[in-house]
């Protein structure tokens, strides 16, 4: 009779990132107040007690989680802004980089931006110090840019423009997700009417 193999322990990291993967998914549908421990447990096909081996409490998954998502985000649209080309070609490609990002990734999209209600202090600093530290890295990878426009990076001013520049793309990304039959290619060609052209290029209407 044939004896059965030992069942091999999945490794620790492994592990972890199941739960991870099982947490951004059931945060981004429930919400962190409405999610329970347990629920991700399940999601991640782990028991309670693996999942507390790996994050001690809830805050501190979602912080993890938020983190993670974050840099995510940042290394996958980065690699278009530091890219090589004219600069209409690569505020082009950050722009479907973006879209790409959201478009595979809507979980990710809706924790990082839209899910910011969870009134916890912790939770609030830690949104906010991923907030900053986003803006100060694309301003700092738009460097050369934002220096032609008379910009030093470093300030609040070039911070600023850069806040717009992302609130600005998210939003879209928000209406695209309620629009869902518009192609990312036309998203990206109505965003570079305005982001590249300018509002100043479009035809003056009004009494003559």
């Amino acid at each position: 009779m044939a004896t059965k193999e030992p069942r091999k322990r999945m490794p620790g990291s492994a592990r972890r990132s199941r739960i991870v993967e099982a947490a951004l998914e059931v945060f981004a549908a429930r919400g962190y107040h409405a999610t329970a421990m347990e629920e991700i447990a399940v999601a991640a096909g782990v028991t309670r007690s693996v999942l507390y081996d790996h994050f001690p409490s809830k805050r501190v998954l979602l912080i993890t989680v938020l983190q993670e998502q974050n840099a995510r985000l940042v290394e996958h649209v980065g690699g278009r802004i530091t890219g090589s080309g004219s600069p209409e070609r690569r505020l082009r490609a950050t722009l479907d980089a973006y879209f790409s990002f959201t478009e595979a990734n809507p979980g990710a999209r809706r924790l990082l931006f839209d899910h910011t209600d969870e009134d916890d202090p912790e939770i609030k600093v830690v949104r906010w110090g991923i907030r900053e530290t986003r803006t100060r890295s694309v301003a700092a990878m738009l460097g050369p840019d934002l220096r032609r426009l008379g910009l030093d990076p470093e300030t609040e001013a070039a911070q600023a423009v850069v806040e717009l520049l992302i609130s600005g793309t998210d939003g879209l990304a928000q209406w695209w997700a309620r629009h869902p039959t518009m192609s990312r290619d036309r998203l990206v060609e109505a965003a570079m009417l305005v982001l590249w052209n300018g509002l100043s290029t479009l035809p003056e209407t009004g009494a003559r």
